[in-house]
């Protein structure tokens, strides 16, 4: 349990983390973003399919297949509608990176809690790798999410900066987004640890909704900016390196 909560906390942290290096950086190029962002999207892909899906569907003893792709969708069709109650990242966000509109701030503040309530499904899927018992694997998994949580909370900086809200208050809302994904750890956990029964099902949804943001939410907006080429290997970088800790870890 000590190392759920530690994780938890790392996971949550790293937006923390991004968001100090965004009040630190304000005008960092957007190609770098792009690329770290591209890489965290390549380990989350791997982490996604090695760690969550493919375990799924070996739990799941002769009905595996059936409710790992049970899972998958209904993990994804739960981000669908959370999509449909608030905006996607890309779409709030300028091809200069800032929100558009920047003087309304409903729009920023819209901006922020888009990520807060994404990062609760992404929470989850950490706690639920925990509750597999594959304490390696949940780590990696844990350390794509956490890598992926620091240029998401570089880019909440400059949009609430420019609409007028304090830097005190501009930090505390990344810290709310970062504790969101800290109670989602603990929510997949707990989920998992008291019902070893759910345990594929949960592990096939907790892949479905890292599937649906890295294909709706990270790819659109690293590729957002003209640095598609740079992106597109950092992201097959991410995925071998990924690839690369499960078989030396494994």
């Amino acid at each position: 349990m000590e190392m759920v909560l530690l994780t938890a906390l790392g996971v949550g942290g790293a937006t923390v983390i991004g968001a100090v290096i965004g009040f630190l950086f304000k005008n960092l190029s957007h190609r770098f973003s792009d690329i770290v962002l591209s890489f965290a999207a390549g380990v989350m892909l791997a982490a996604a399919v090695i760690g969550l899906i493919l375990p799924s569907i070996e739990y799941g003893g002769k009905w595996g297949l059936l409710i790992t792709v049970a899972g998958i969708f209904t993990g994804a069709l739960c981000l669908n509608m959370v999509d449909k109650m608030v905006p996607h990242l890309h779409k709030l966000m300028g091809t200069d990176g800032e929100a558009h509109n920047n003087a309304n701030l409903n729009k920023v503040l819209l901006f922020v809690l888009a990520i807060g309530i994404h990062n609760l499904p992404e929470g989850i899927a950490a706690g639920v790798g925990f509750g597999s018992g594959n304490t390696a694997q949940a780590l990696i998994i844990a350390g794509g999410i956490a890598l992926q949580n620091i240029p998401e909370g570089m880019v909440i900086i400059g949009p609430m900066l420019a609409a007028g809200v304090s830097k005190k208050k501009t930090f505390i809302a990344a810290l709310i987004t970062g504790l969101v994904e800290v109670v989602g750890t603990l929510i997949g956990y707990f989920a998992v640890s008291f019902s070893a029964t759910v345990l594929p099902f949960a592990l096939a949804f907790a892949g479905g909704t890292m599937l649906y943001v890295i294909s709706d939410e990270m790819i659109p907006e690293t590729h957002a900016h003209g640095s598609e080429r740079g992106a597109t290997y950092a992201l097959l970088v991410g995925f071998c390196f990924m690839l690369a800790m499960d078989v030396l870890l494994g």
